[in-house]
């Protein structure tokens, strides 16, 4: 007869209620939207550049494909699907999601015409303006509420450039943008001569944390938990600084 030891015993356990990783690689879905995020710039972005070394820090790989922002939290949400999370995110509340440490900070502000800046003091006056707001994005908290009681004015658009250029001719009062977004999108060719006609609201609307959105599984708990102990071994705020300064905005 075979002796089970309590090691192997707790070995045999462990092997039935570990979480089943499909791999060493982590698969995210991400957006265009630079110079935190896209196939197009260096490192893929700021962020993506960060959590990659984070998830290298701890010996895995990380793969991430970039879509429209609907669909790239879409495939994450479908069953079986071989994507385990999402980035950058706003943390906000849900069960379906658990979020990573913070890998970035992100500037939320309101981009303005040069001519006629908006006035406030706080957010409930904005609702004097018609504001342009990204389709699916995640604004600040007091703005998001007041946009679903339908007291502030919002035109909904698939971009933030689309956004700069309503801004730029009038057609709204501001637009909610991250000012390195901002920074990075007046440096291309195409909207450059639009830095004359806008410029960033003086009053900050909210410093926003970015995160990675995770599934709210035994794998997606594995992968935040790698992703946050690989942090720990980074600079991560040197990373994002350097990148800002010297890749970023090229």
């Amino acid at each position: 007869m075979r002796i089970v030891t309590l090691c192997t015993l707790i070995g045999i356990l462990g092997g039935f209620f570990a979480p089943q990783i499909k791999a060493d690689t982590l698969h995210l879905t991400s957006l265009h939207w630079p110079p935190y995020s896209s196939s197009k710039i260096q490192g893929q972005g700021a962020v993506i550049a960060i959590t990659r070394a984070a998830v290298n820090a701890m010996g895995h790989e990380l793969v991430v494909d970039f879509y429209p922002w609907s669909r790239a939290v879409r495939l994450v949400n479908r069953h079986n699907s071989k994507y385990e999370g999402y980035l950058p995110a706003y943390t906000f509340p849900t069960e379906k999601f658990v979020f990573s440490d913070v890998i970035g900070s992100s500037p939320l502000g309101l981009v303005e015409q040069d001519r006629h800046p908006i006035s406030w003091l706080q957010v409930s006056d904005l609702n004097q303006y018609t504001l342009g707001v990204v389709r699916d994005y995640v604004n600040s908290a007091d703005l998001d509420a007041m946009i679903k009681l339908g007291t502030q004015k919002v035109e909904v658009v698939n971009s933030d450039e689309h956004n700069l250029r309503k801004v730029a001719t009038a057609r709204i009062d501001a637009a909610v943008m991250d000012t390195n977004v901002l920074k990075y999108l007046l440096l291309q060719k195409e909207l450059k001569s639009l830095s004359k006609k806008v410029q960033v609201n003086k009053k900050t609307l909210e410093n926003k944390q970015m995160t990675i959105a995770f599934n709210n599984t035994p794998e997606g708990h594995f992968w935040r938990d790698v992703v946050n102990a690989g942090l720990t071994k980074i600079d991560k705020d040197s990373m994002l600084a350097d990148y800002m300064e010297n890749t970023g905005n090229k």
